[in-house]
């Protein structure tokens, strides 16, 4: 089974070394174990745009789909036997990088 695992931040002191050190580990732990599929950080939300085309409607917000304080800053995408092990892998991750992470099964 695959999972999506986000990591939600509210953008105060992102990716200190000591935070790094622990999310590399854990990237390390999740390949050894063959459960890495990709991983990766996000830069800030004022980055984003929202772009529509549908319809020809050719069209872009400028700026992210939601105004919140909290947001997505990374993933990771895993492979878990299934989803009590996920949730494990999600609250591993979650100490790792110090944040709130949301886990979601991909289809």
């Amino acid at each position: 089974m695959k999972f999506l695992i986000s990591v939600i931040d509210d953008l105060s002191n992102s990716g200190t070394p000591a935070e790094m050190e622990a999310i590399n580990a854990f990237n390390d732990g999740l390949r050894n174990n063959g459960q890495w599929i990709f991983a990766w950080g996000l830069q800030a939300p004022e980055t984003a745009t929202v772009i529509d085309n549908r319809n020809g409607a050719n069209t872009e917000t400028g700026k992210p789909l939601f105004e919140a304080k909290e947001n997505f800053s990374g993933l990771w995408l895993i492979e878990a036997a299934d989803a009590e092990t996920a949730k494990k892998l999600a609250y591993d991750a979650s100490k790792a990088c110090n944040r709130k992470v949301e886990l979601r099964p991909l289809h």
